[in-house]
């Protein structure tokens, strides 16, 4: 498997980073995932434009062009074995000579990439559903940003996974933020409810996807702040990431999603947005307009 080290494209288990690094050290630094359908990077340009939002939120100069980092991305893509993937692009403040917490002058970023298998869920999983478990959001104020500190993250997601769930939705102050790796819908008497893009939730390039679907259907639509209890009570709920595109929640805290015979099932509003991703994921992919 081939990845890209600081200028050189190498065998990924041949890439090393200096110890002093400031992305092992500190967490300094900034990643993104694009994903990839039969080798052609999907929505790369909404990427990179969030990949340069998450730099400049952290203070830290771009060290590619979009032109090259693409040109990057398409070796990576040509060479990796499989046709759907995910390439990881991670930006660090370098290696200085020693450990100091003010930005180091002078020292030369460093630019990691790799490609990975894009592992989607299964039919039978989409046609099921997951289970999901909620938690307080205890993460730092700027979760508008995809940087590497993502301990917080990891450990709700491992939580999830102790409980035998797909992902941990997390609330702040009452309100519905996202789940550790992925934004979160709810549906309500038929309309899409959607926390509002601020500086607690990270804007999904797949989130921004499914509102431009539906506007574009002309689905009922609330983007406002989302109570937990709303939550608890919705009549359906998906998961938006790159991965997971469209994936419905069935089962919230041990407890059934929605009401009626529908409880506990994929909803008619997620199976629907779900048919108008792919149809739409296809359409573009098809056209090489990714």
């Amino acid at each position: 498997m081939t990845a890209y080290l600081n200028g050189q494209f190498l065998p990924l288990a041949e890439a090393r980073i200096s110890p002093l690094d400031r992305g092992f050290l500190y967490a300094d630094g900034a990643y993104e995932v694009i994903p990839v359908y039969s080798r052609h990077p999907f929505r790369i340009d909404e990427h990179l434009r969030r990949l340069q939002q998450s730099l400049d939120g952290i203070r830290m100069a771009n060290p590619r062009s979009d032109a090259e980092w693409k040109t990057i991305v398409g070796r990576l893509v040509a060479e990796a074995g499989f046709e759907d993937q995910a390439i990881y692009i991670q930006i660090t403040r370098g290696a200085d000579d020693k450990r100091d917490p003010c930005f180091p002058p002078g020292v030369p970023p460093t630019v990691f990439l790799f490609a990975a298998p894009l592992l989607r869920p299964g039919a039978e999983q989409r046609e099921r559903g997951v289970a999901a478990i909620t938690a307080p959001d205890l993460r730092w104020g700027r979760c508008d940003l995809k940087t590497v500190a993502l301990l917080p993250n990891v450990l709700a997601r491992q939580t999830a996974a102790d409980a035998g769930c797909a992902e941990t939705i997390m609330f702040r102050d009452g309100y519905l933020t996202e789940g550790s790796s992925t934004n979160v819908f709810a549906v309500r008497d038929g309309v899409i409810l959607a926390p509002p893009q601020d500086h607690l939730i990270l804007p999904g390039v797949t989130c921004n996807v499914v509102l431009e679907l539906a506007a574009a259907h002309r689905a009922p639509l609330d983007v406002r702040p989302i109570r937990e209890e709303e939550v608890r009570a919705a009549d359906e709920l998906w998961l938006t990431s790159s991965a997971k595109e469209v994936l419905a929640v069935v089962m919230l805290d041990g407890r059934p999603v929605g009401r009626g015979p529908q409880a506990g099932r994929p909803g008619p509003v997620t199976r629907r947005m779900h048919e108008w991703f792919c149809a739409f994921r296809d359409e573009v992919m098809r056209h090489g307009r990714g």
